[in-house]
């Protein structure tokens, strides 16, 4: 009896170093990353959200008989309400590319919207059509970070549950699947042409 006590002691102690290398609790904080990273990128999303009414304001008063272009914002910005991912749809490539598609649309109005600021002189020189311009730009370069840094957590996250031993808590225990990260739009690979 003694003797199977003390092979269990052995055998157990030899095992403890090996499970604390499985990977388990790493994993686990890697999806918590990625999850706290996709709701940066939400955030930084709402925030230009919030911003669009108040621009979209300032150039109606300026711009009125621009209604096309205006109701195009107002639809776009609309449609991403519709649209929204939850944290279990990060590894569904399909509502990534549907969200992506959606919040592209948007920054296609939102640049058809500047291109009618251009032409109307008292509107590029209201003070509040500049600080709006100003905030959107800044806005739009939080949500590049933030994609960037969702990538950055994804991909730790993909590494993670797909390397030694990893893999195998990850396909014992766990089961958690790879998570979808931003890709480039359609089109992005050609640079805009400028004309003037």
């Amino acid at each position: 009896m003694l003797k199977r006590l003390c092979l269990f002691l052995i055998a157990a102690l030899i095992c403890l170093p090996a499970l604390s290398g499985c990977g388990y609790n790493q994993i686990q904080k890697n999806e918590e990353g990625v999850f706290a990273a996709w709701a940066d990128v939400e955030a930084t999303y709402q925030r230009r959200a919030d911003l669009i009414p108040n621009l979209v304001e300032t150039v109606k008063a300026y711009a009125s008989h621009e209604k096309e272009t205006l109701l195009a914002v107002t639809e776009a910005r609309a449609s991403i309400g519709k649209t929204q991912i939850n944290t279990g749809d990060l590894g569904n490539a399909a509502a990534m590319q549907n969200y992506q598609r959606a919040q592209g649309a948007l920054s296609g109005a939102l640049s058809r919207l500047l291109v009618v600021a251009e032409r109307y002189p008292d509107l590029k020189a209201n003070q509040n059509f500049l600080d709006l311009q100003h905030q959107l730009e800044g806005t739009e370069n939080r949500i590049n970070v933030a994609r960037q840094r969702f990538n950055k957590a994804v991909q730790t996250f993909n590494s993670s549950i797909r390397t030694f031993p990893n893999n195998l808590t990850n396909k014992f225990l766990l089961n958690l699947e790879r998570k979808e990260s931003f890709k480039a739009d359609a089109g992005a690979e050609t640079a805009p042409k400028v004309k003037f």
